[in-house]
């Protein structure tokens, strides 16, 4: 505190948490916001780039190269923190479940590291390694408490994360995901909609459902259905208008919750539902409990049930001892299902997966030729399937910072009920994120859908005053708000209703 400060001021202390992987790791970031914000710290402004006074990595040890990606980025803030006295960094998540100690003795200047089990305890952690004036390593090994009873600092005003389950119970030879997240745990039931309901009630129009694996849900209490029913519960809750879930594992993919979906109205005409390869004897080889005659039936009767559905999957080229008859097998599938998009990756080792000591690892420029082939194909796909929605009137949830060209061409971009998105004519009327707009697509891309006409309808919702109330609150906020320090022990749960995801599922 500078002497030209008021005597009894108190600094602000700032944050900035950044994410690495998959859907559950972002919503975990928003734990890590909610639990800081209530710790008495404020989030820097966009675009602080490491200046702040605390920088948590939430960090993932799926993607290639993630250790890489990590230590490069703490190395470029130790410059940063020797000229800000009082900085703190923090790494959690997958890589830190991981590689715990090992991140401290690559970079001594990290001052704390957390698991995937213990994240409520980041403020801590955070005020005892600047009392101690050493890091603190605190690796949880079973879940401590189930993640969403943590105050929460949601990205969406209308949109958001609930987790319905935590860990994995499947062997996948080139996941890691079970080790460090731990075996399947589930929500129960009146939790997940009592948190549904509590959203919906602060203007949230759209959830997601998230697990590790989704519709596995169940598995603790023994009812295959209990995903299905959850399904059909969210359709009861008045002022939820659309429903989505990810990502589901075709191996517990029944028919009660095909069902489900075309008989519930607001479960969105859309499912991820990871495929990873279309050859049975890869899928043998990745421990995947299907093959491609189950993973295609599943897609045809999902299209029976929903004609106009949009199906969407992972990829991965190149699996240990993939041969060219494989890989052939998987264009097959890519083309039989028709995917309206699929997210491809290159097989890469992962250090700790029984895949990492396969024999016939195959040739980098093998992988890569054969990756270029299966997106030129999904590409060609996607184009035609985008091309049918020509001509199709279509209800759109505005978005907020989807269409990075709309300010130059006057477009607002928003997603249809099948989660395509779609880049619209800005109308002469106010529209805000969250709001409903009906629209003609004039135009399709192998990646988005234009309408490029007038929009024929507009909708304010809720969740458009949701939107608009925290813009509000955050413009009308001084500069310089004094919060004060972070507060000593752990932060009081939040009732449950106050309140993923990787591309191995």
């Amino acid at each position: 505190m500078s002497s030209s400060e008021p005597s009894g001021a108190v600094d602000v202390r700032t944050y900035e948490v950044r994410t690495y992987g998959c859907q559950m790791n972002v919503h975990d970031s928003e734990r890590l916001s909610g639990l800081l914000e209530e710790a008495g710290y404020v989030r820097a402004p966009d675009g602080s780039d490491g200046d702040a006074d605390v920088v948590v990595f939430n960090t993932c040890a799926v993607r290639e190269n993630a250790d890489n990606r990590l230590y490069g980025n703490l190395g470029r803030l130790a410059p940063m923190k020797t000229r800000r006295p009082g900085m703190q960094i923090a790494v959690g998540g997958c890589l830190a479940q991981k590689d715990r100690d090992t991140i401290v003795k690559k970079a001594p200047w990290v001052d704390v590291v957390f698991g995937t089990h213990n994240i409520g305890k980041l403020p801590v952690l955070l005020e005892r390694a600047r009392v101690q004036e050493e890091a603190q390593v605190e690796i949880a090994e079973s879940l401590e408490a189930f993640p969403s009873t943590l105050p929460t600092r949601r990205e969406s005003a209308y949109a958001a994360w609930v987790s319905i389950s935590v860990g994995c119970n499947n062997t996948c030879t080139f996941c890691i995901v079970p080790a460090l997240r731990g075996k399947e745990k589930d929500r129960r039931s009146g939790e997940i909609l009592a948190e549904i309901e509590a959203l919906v009630g602060e203007g949230v129009s759209e959830i997601t459902l998230l697990g590790q694996n989704v519709n596995a849900y169940g598995s603790d209490i023994g009812d295959r259905e209990a995903f299905g029913k959850l399904l059909r519960a969210c359709g009861s809750v008045e002022g939820l208008e659309r429903v989505r879930f990810t990502s589901p594992h075709p191996r517990d993919f029944t028919d009660d919750v095909i069902a489900a979906m075309a008989e519930t109205p607001n479960v969105m005409p859309q499912l991820h539902m990871p495929m990873q390869s279309g050859s049975d004897t890869v899928l043998k080889a990745m421990r995947r409990s299907y093959r491609q005659e189950r993973y295609l039936g599943i897609i045809e009767k999902v299209r029976a049930a929903i004609p106009h559905a949009a199906i969407t999957t992972d990829i991965i080229v190149g699996f240990p001892g993939e041969t060219e008859e494989d890989f052939e097998q998987t264009l097959h599938a890519v083309r039989e299902a028709r995917f309206a998009q699929a997210f491809t990756f290159q097989y890469s080792k992962r250090p700790g997966t029984p895949a990492a000591t396969m024999e016939n690892q195959i040739p980098k420029e093998v992988v890569q030729a054969r990756y270029e082939r299966l997106v030129a194909v999904q590409e060609e796909i996607s184009w035609e399937e985008n091309k049918k929605q020509v001509g199709r009137t279509l209800d759109l949830m505005v978005a907020e910072g989807e269409g990075r060209k709309d300010g130059a061409t006057h477009r607002l971009s928003g997603r249809a009920p099948d989660n395509r998105l779609v880049h619209f004519t800005k109308p002469d009327r106010e529209v805000r994120p969250g709001d409903v707009v009906t629209v003609e697509i004039t135009y399709a891309a192998p990646h988005h859908l234009l309408a490029e006409g007038a929009v024929l309808d507009v909708r304010p919702t809720r969740a458009g005053d949701a939107w608009q109330k925290r813009n509000a609150a955050q413009a009308a906020k001084p500069a310089g708000v004094m919060l004060g320090l972070p507060r000593i022990g752990a932060p009081q749960p939040l009732p449950v209703a106050a309140a993923s995801g990787c591309g191995c599922d």
